[in-house]
């Protein structure tokens, strides 16, 4: 076995793994992945906790969008592109309404796995696993599909290494910087990315990795896993998250308390999000921890559609953030950023927008493997509220500048 692979077959429980039906497979795979060149540079990870350090004491806000799941199939410069323009333009509307240098994050080259309610799906009499998104499995509905492939774990890399190459040309013709994220679920993909480095281990597959509102239970495998590396790490906290846990998180993942390390993303829900957040947020500012807060405003806004589509009203996604914002005003601490499903399409797939989508017209683009998404339009009607709510309620911390644009 490659020494850069630090597989872990037991240890802690382990939640929201594949059911891999050829566990020798499994271990080619990651052998394989473990012997290729990192995705991301060690160094690059050392300079987005950095950029976030200055969020975390207010200097700077963060911008973190992209496809709830990428896909294999549509992988490509296009969608690249696409996303890219649409975080471009979005941070530099915020930028502009809030004196503040906006640090763009995308969920991209490595979001390719998704956790899922039920391990099964059921349509009439037949039940196959669920869909986890490409890294695991195919969303047909077909027995072959559905079986976990360990091959998928060698095709994300790929694609996600043709991104990260599409990222650098269009970083390197702005002169701006940009950086990569994803939900750090299928911990065989993550323990063969891993690295060793002088200065200490490193989770190479992105810049940025989070643990899901799922998996981040103190004692599981997830934890372990991100207390183990030195990237920058984030968690989704939902509306049951209690200050224990967050403490709790805070002593696993940041026990030197170094600014830029941690960020909580708080996804509450439009109806929980002023109840739920405010002693969260209050108990961690005495903890004297100095983590970034994000606001995820989807996630806890989906619903079922008359068409019996899953979606999003773009209404509750700005009250979610005009809630988080009240929030940590009341609290006097910093609202450091968002965290959006987007897409750079023109895809209908959430409700509302100054090019309004309605529930009958969600089927004419409901393209989404996984969960619905922001279209470019939406995108910037956010970019545009989100300013409308600073210039109303200016930042009056001023600090750190680089280019964001």
């Amino acid at each position: 076995m490659n020494p850069n692979h630090s597989s872990a077959m037991t240890g802690p429980p382990a939640a929201q793994q594949p059911d891999w039906p050829d566990t020798a497979a499994l271990r080619r795979a990651a052998d394989d992945l473990a012997a290729l060149p990192a995705l991301v540079a060690a160094e690059d990870c050392d300079r987005l906790r950095e950029r976030l350090a200055a969020v975390a004491r207010g200097e700077a806000l963060l911008l973190q969008g992209g496809d709830c799941a990428e896909s294999l199939a549509e992988a490509g410069p296009d969608t690249t592109a696409a996303k890219y323009r649409t975080l471009n333009l979005m941070a530099a509307v915020v930028s502009e309404a809030s004196g503040l240098p906006v640090i763009r994050l995308g969920r991209i080259a490595g979001q390719f796995a998704k956790p899922r309610s039920s391990p099964t799906e059921l349509r009439g009499d037949v039940e196959l696993p669920a869909y986890r998104g490409d890294m695991v499995n195919g969303p047909a509905f077909t027995a072959a599909a559905r079986t976990p492939d360990p091959d998928r774990l060698r095709r994300v890399y790929h694609a996600s290494l043709g991104t990260l190459n599409d990222l650098e040309r269009l970083t390197a013709a702005d002169g701006g910087e940009f950086w990569t994220s994803h939900e750090a679920l299928i911990l065989e993909y993550e323990r063969a990315l891993s690295r060793l480095t002088p200065a200490g281990r490193y989770a190479l597959s992105g810049h940025l990795l989070w643990i899901g509102e799922r998996t981040r239970r103190p004692d599981g495998a997830h934890v372990a896993f991100a207390a183990r590396v030195r990237n920058p790490v984030a968690v989704k906290l939902g509306p049951s998250s209690t200050p224990d846990d967050a403490l709790r998180l805070i002593d696993l993942l940041d026990p030197d308390r170094e600014p830029g390390r941690l960020t909580f993303i708080s996804r509450m829900g439009a109806g929980a999000v002023r109840d739920a957040l405010p002693d969260l947020v209050a108990k961690v500012a005495a903890s004297g921890a100095e983590v970034v807060w994000v606001c995820d405003p989807v996630h806890g806004n989906t619903v079922s559609s008359p068409t019996g589509h899953k979606t999003r009203r773009l209404d509750d996604v700005l009250d979610e953030i005009r809630g988080f914002l009240e929030v940590h005003r009341s609290l006097g601490t910093h609202p450091g950023g968002f965290h959006l499903e987007l897409t750079g399409d023109h895809v209908t797939e959430c409700v509302g927008g100054t090019y309004e989508i309605r529930f009958e017209d969600l089927p004419t683009r409901y393209e989404t493997v996984c969960d619905p998404r922001l279209n470019l339009g939406q995108s910037l009607d956010v970019a545009f509220e989100l300013a409308a709510m600073y210039t109303a309620s200016p930042v009056t911390d001023r600090g750190t500048t680089w280019a964001t644009v």
